[in-house]
């Protein structure tokens, strides 16, 4: 197996980017439990609330990130996303006062939709798959002129959710371990980029979407099913080429989770602390409550919960006064 060099992006760097995100990005709290409470024995475990992040969810800080240090041309932004990303450059670009053109696929959930056109971005649903509004992005980009911003596999965006690592360091500077869900890397490689191996990081990706664990396998990111519940979020077609190199130097290991697993962290995350995560931002308790992460007593266990776009839990509109 070839291990390459990991990219820049270290500490220093992504210090700089969250004094750059301050005025612009939430400190999300973070909530420690008693292990017991889920029945996992004696552990601690504390919540990374990520999701109450402008935009609902970490890719807030990587938008930020990336539309504050480059430049933007007049026709402005453009992204391809499964939601979360489409809705956090939408956000990011209505503060900034910047034109955004965001591609999703016909899987984004409904939440993420709304979440997109609410911030006035001009939304184009294309394709089944986040591959293929990527390649519709791309087509797009070329006659246009917009910026394109990736999901995942640019520096910038590393960057900004490196922050989330910082951050939760300063919170909790005691953690063991950290569970990162994994879609396309960009979380799991700034968060392990910033702590740079003091802790030990594992990422948890669904079965059906086994994109970093199938990659360092390989040596290599490779293409890999895209499916299963969290498929808006969890499932692109490959890891990051930018991330991987920080994925094999620093991240410890990663597990895989079924649907159900995910769909019961979903329901204990809601019925034991009432908070409504995505499939997606359930994926890290999941590793937990499944056991494919096993946590030894004492433990302090750090869970990211990194994205809350969802109506599985909805109210009804409030009738006209």
């Amino acid at each position: 197996m070839t291990v390459l060099e990991p990219v820049i992006i270290d500490g220093e760097v992504i210090a700089r980017t969250a004094e750059l995100l301050r005025p612009y990005v939430r400190r999300t709290p973070v909530m420690e439990v008693d292990g017991n409470d889920f029945g996992l024995g004696p552990i601690r475990l504390f919540f990374k609330l990520e999701l109450l992040q402008y935009a609902g969810s970490f890719k807030t800080r990587g938008a930020f990130a990336s539309l504050l240090r480059r430049k933007i041309p007049a026709v402005g932004v453009a992204a391809a996303s499964g939601g979360n990303h489409g809705a956090a450059i939408a956000f990011a670009a209505m503060k900034l006062n910047i034109p955004a053109t965001i591609f999703v696929p016909a899987v984004a959930s409904q939440a993420k939709i709304d979440r997109i056109r609410e911030y006035g971005a001009n939304l184009v649903i294309a394709g089944q798959s986040y591959a293929e509004a990527l390649a519709n992005l791309h087509s797009w980009i070329a006659e246009s002129g917009a910026l394109p911003v990736h999901a995942y596999d640019e520096r910038e965006v590393l960057l900004g959710q490196g922050t989330i690592g910082q951050e939760l360091e300063e919170q909790c500077p005691d953690l063991d371990s950290l569970l990162v869900a994994v879609g396309g890397g960009g979380l799991i490689g700034g968060v392990a980029a910033w702590y740079g191996g003091r802790i030990r990081i594992v990422g948890v990706e669904p079965e059906a979407a086994p994109t970093l664990t199938s990659a360092l396998r390989q040596g290599r990111p490779v293409d890999s099913p895209a499916g299963g519940i969290a498929a808006d979020s969890l499932a692109p077609k490959r890891v990051g080429e930018l991330m991987f190199p920080i994925a094999q130097a620093l991240v410890d290991s990663t597990v895989l989770v079924d649907d159900d697993a995910i769909r019961e962290a979903q329901s204990r995350l809601w019925d034991v602390l009432r908070i409504a995560a995505e499939p997606g931002g359930a994926a890290a308790l999941a590793a937990l409550l499944s056991g494919r992460y096993q946590a030894k007593p004492g433990e302090r266990v750090g869970v990211l919960v990194c994205g809350g776009n969802t109506t599985a839990v909805s109210f009804p509109p409030l009738a006209a006064s």
